[in-house]
């Protein structure tokens, strides 16, 4: 009787066995085993290292050219060349995304020298911590803007005066440590009582123009900061991004709100061309918008009068159609 149970529990093992691997060979396809494979990867990576990368480069340009044009007109040629990049990480409950956005545009006119229409460095990165409620994180935020050329003031599509920026003149670093409210993919809060802003003004003439004491090259702002995002996908392949960063001192005027505001709207063509809609909304009083020195001329008669300063909304519009390649 031992001896029969076995050979029968032995018979249905193998009659099993031989069923599971009919069935696969018969009915999954190429298609379902990777599903299945993926399936079972995700299982045994769950809580372990994940790492994405992305990354994209992009040139948006105009060319126009005119010959005996009785209508008039003026030929020219604008190119803007154009890199985001990020990483993200998550493990269990920690997360970590970076992103580098770069961007930097010239414009040329006729004859004239060519002057800048876009030029942008910008770094975030954000280790978050899961809380108990999975809606919740434990947020550390480190952000970086510059710019890569030196600024002019334009008048009549010429450069004109002494430079107002330039490459770490200015340039702003937030540190920032709050609680971010992530209830989708598509949205987020962070709230952040205890953030210290950092003003870095590479050159001793411009410190004043972004309001450093005479002399020095840096400026430290303790307050609290707030930092919006939302994305989603509005239309089949239109895009809509809009996030807001949000600035108060708390021990100078900390009823002066510094404001960075940022809408894009990118439409895809095809996997090359795409065709974007990009504004920018900055307001921060510190910042000395329109002051010029008067022009003096050889014998000390002024020749033009100097522009009184003083803090302004700014803003910036940029449409664009351009290639993209997608490089990760």
């Amino acid at each position: 009787m031992i001896k029969l149970y076995k050979i029968g529990a032995f018979a249905l093992l193998l009659n099993v066995c031989a069923t599971i691997q009919a069935q696969n060979n018969t009915v999954l396809n190429d298609d379902d085993k990777a599903k299945v494979a993926a399936m079972a990867a995700a299982k045994i990576a769950q809580g372990d290292t994940i790492w994405k990368f992305r990354g994209l480069l992009g040139l948006n340009g105009t060319q126009t050219y005119f010959s005996n044009w009785a209508a008039g007109g003026q030929n020219n040629v604008a190119v803007t060349l154009l890199g985001v990049f990020g990483a993200d990480y998550a493990k269990g409950r920690n997360t970590w995304g970076t992103t580098l956005d770069l961007a930097y545009g010239q414009l040329s006119q006729g004859n004239r020298s060519p002057i800048k229409t876009d030029d942008r460095i910008d770094l975030t990165s954000k280790y978050g911590y899961q809380l108990k409620n999975p809606k919740w994180f434990a947020t550390l935020l480190f952000n970086f803007r510059s710019q890569f050329a030196p600024g002019y003031i334009i008048e009549e599509g010429r450069e004109i005066g002494p430079k107002i920026s330039d490459f770490l003149a200015p340039a702003y670093s937030i540190f920032s440590l709050g609680l971010d409210f992530r209830p989708n993919d598509n949205f987020s809060l962070l709230m952040s009582p205890l953030t210290t802003k950092i003003t870095i003004v590479n050159d001793d003439r411009l410190a004043t123009d972004f309001g450093l004491d005479a002399g020095d090259n840096v400026r430290f702002e303790l307050g609290a900061f707030v930092k919006a995002s939302y994305q989603r996908d509005i239309f089949e392949n239109v895009n809509l991004l809009t996030r807001i960063d949000l600035f108060s001192n708390y021990l100078e005027n900390p009823q002066n709100i510094d404001v960075n505001w940022e809408t894009l709207i990118a439409m895809k063509v095809n996997n090359w061309l795409s065709v974007t809609i990009a504004t920018q909304l900055l307001y921060d009083d510190d910042i000395v918008i329109g002051f010029v020195d008067p022009l003096i001329g050889e014998n000390g008669e002024i020749i033009t009068p100097g522009i009184t300063g003083g803090p302004r909304t700014q803003f910036k519009e940029v449409l664009s159609l351009g290639l993209n390649w997608k490089l990760l």
